[in-house]
């Protein structure tokens, strides 16, 4: 290679470093990942950098090899110069590309299974002590995030000068607003004109409550800094650029006891090796109205705010406490004792199993706890325990209670009005005198809630469907025989009923005969009790003795 001198040096040294220094800060503004070594994205752009800097310097310094061929008949030499390539300069990026890869490896499960194992912390617990056994429907939150967004947007259609303006985003927040469940979404922008048209911010959010099934548009003070927001104005950015060092993730809209806006996001660290082992130690509330941006600690968080560990990360963190308590190569061949949140495969693609992206969730205490059923990882549709989880402490606690899986129990549900076609939400995990209970919503292809359903979760075929949530209960404790009230037998009424459906149910290793009438009342006798009702079936009219539920007699009327 001919050198030519000092100045071509300095130039591809010069342009080298405006380039990479250029293409660096471009990285990090338009993407605002967090300038911190533990931050994947952060060498990323720093090995990005290095390749265009020295691609730039390269050229700027040049790179011409003189050569020599001779043309012609009579072989006259001709010199002449070409560019050739020489990996030499793209050392240094390539070496720390190949540096960078073997931390993450070094970081991996691989190496760490133990201390991997370790980040969440699970208590063992008491189901019916944490657990209150006083079921109130107001605090049963049952609505899944695509029936949310229905009557979101329904709410935010019949406003004509919102909705030509913004639009509801889809990330519906469960949290707890004075007591009680609701989701909650701001507004966001209808693009970049609708922005550059309303320099005032967004001006509201909707709340949704789950249990009595409606939507509501709730004014605010203009909203500058949200994530639909452009420049200096967006959300993310704006964060970043006063906490340029700190990783964040999990940026959502919530509100106060007041109904004051906020947007909060969960401050994580790694804590193995470089980039592995991901926990949160503390979240980041902006005000989109001031800008004003307060950084709290996990110990610290005001309680209104209700998700900081949120349950993707939460399914996460307990799936490698759970696989890899007895080591990396035991979660691979004899997976001794290994256990996982239960996991479905997603729509979009059938090879693809993951956990369940819309968790039940429980409030309590002031807070929402979110709950995942656990299965062994041999296991088949059935649970071993259960996890819950409080998504602003991270404090995580497990019961031990095998039964149906989430997907089961909502099976046994819809088959209980397959005649409707009615699909079931993800349900809720409730105490109901001591029994765990899914209880749920069943909606018609419309998405419009039309039954909720309560199932066993230890026999899931324990199943009792209503109108409303109070009388699915009443119905689901009258099946069980919790409320079934005992009069003395000169007090026995008789009832003469046409029966709606007939089911057999084991209790304790005995068979329990349960009729459901065509007004929705349920009666139930023991099996070997009662053999003349054996051969009852739908649409047979009897007449009952009984005291409460408890059939005492039953005498079919034929014709």
């Amino acid at each position: 290679m001919k050198k030519s001198g000092i100045v071509p040096v300095i130039t591809g040294l010069i342009t080298g470093l405006v380039t990479g220094l250029i293409v660096s800060a471009a990285g990090f503004f338009i993407s605002s990942t967090a300038i911190n070594i533990r931050n994947p994205g952060f060498w990323v752009i720093v090995i990005l950098a290095l390749f265009a800097g020295t691609a730039a310097g390269t050229i700027a310094k040049g790179c011409k090899v003189t050569v020599s061929k001779k043309t012609g008949s009579k072989g006259r030499t001709k010199k002449y110069s070409e560019f050739r390539f020489s990996i030499v300069p793209y050392i240094l990026p390539i070496a720390l590309t190949v540096i960078v890869i073997g931390a993450g490896i070094v970081g991996s499960t691989m190496f760490n299974a133990t201390s991997y194992a370790k980040i969440l912390k699970v208590n063992d617990s008491d189901f019916t002590a944490d657990l209150s056994e006083s079921v109130e429907t107001d605090s049963i939150a049952l609505m899944d995030t695509a029936s949310a967004r229905m009557l979101g947007d329904r709410e935010i259609g019949a406003l004509s000068d919102v909705v030509s303006q913004f639009d509801v985003s889809n990330d519906y927040i469960q949290i707890d607003y004075n007591g009680k469940p609701v989701k909650v979404s701001a507004l966001e922008y209808a693009g970049f004109f609708k922005w550059m048209n309303n320099k005032e911010g967004v001006k509201g959010y909707v709340t949704v409550d789950p249990v009595s099934m409606s939507a509501s548009f709730e004014k605010s003070e203009g909203m500058k800094y949200i994530p639909s927001a452009y420049f200096l104005e967006d959300a993310k950015r704006h964060i970043w650029l006063e906490y340029p060092m700190l990783m964040t993730e999990n940026l959502h809209f919530e509100i106060d006891e007041s109904g004051k806006p906020y947007y909060v996001a969960s401050i994580v660290d790694k804590t193995i090796s470089l980039f592995g082992g991901k926990t949160v130690s503390g979240c980041i509330v902006l005000d989109p109205v001031s800008g004003e941006i307060v950084k709290y600690d996990v110990a610290d968080i005001p309680r209104w705010i209700d998700v900081v560990f949120h349950g993707d990360l939460i399914c996460e963190q307990y799936n490698w406490y759970g696989m890899y308590q007895n080591g990396f190569m035991n979660s691979l061949f004899a997976k001794k004792g290994c256990k996982q949140v239960t996991t479905y495969s997603s729509e979009d693609d059938s090879s693809d199993e993951k956990p369940v992206s819309d968790y039940g969730y429980v409030a309590k205490d002031g807070d929402i706890w979110i709950y995942t059923g656990v299965t062994s990882v041999n296991g088949d549709s059935s649970n071993i325990g259960f996890l819950l989880a409080n998504e602003r402490t991270g404090e995580s606690r497990y019961y031990a209670i095998a039964g149906a899986d989430e997907k089961s129990a909502m099976a046994a549900a819809e088959g209980e009005v397959q005649e409707k076609g009615y699909q079931a939400s993800f349900p809720s995990l409730i105490n109901v005198e001591g029994n765990p209970t899914y209880i749920m919503v069943l909606k018609d292809s419309g998405g419009l809630v039309k039954l909720y359903a309560a199932v066993n979760v230890e026999q899931y075929n324990i199943v009792t469907t209503a109108a409303t949530q109070a009388e699915c209960i009443a119905k689901y404790k009258a099946m069980l025989g919790i409320s079934e009230v005992h009069t003395p037998a000169d007090e026995a009424k008789n009832v003469t009923v046409t029966i709606a459906s007939v089911k057999y149910i084991d209790i304790d290793g005995n068979t329990y005969i349960y009729l459901i009438d065509t007004e929705n009342n349920i009666f139930k006798a023991k099996a070997s009790e009662h053999e003349n009702m054996l051969l009852l079936e739908a649409g047979d009219t009897v007449e009952l003795s009984c005291t409460g539920s408890k059939i005492l007699a039953c005498k079919q009327i034929v014709g």
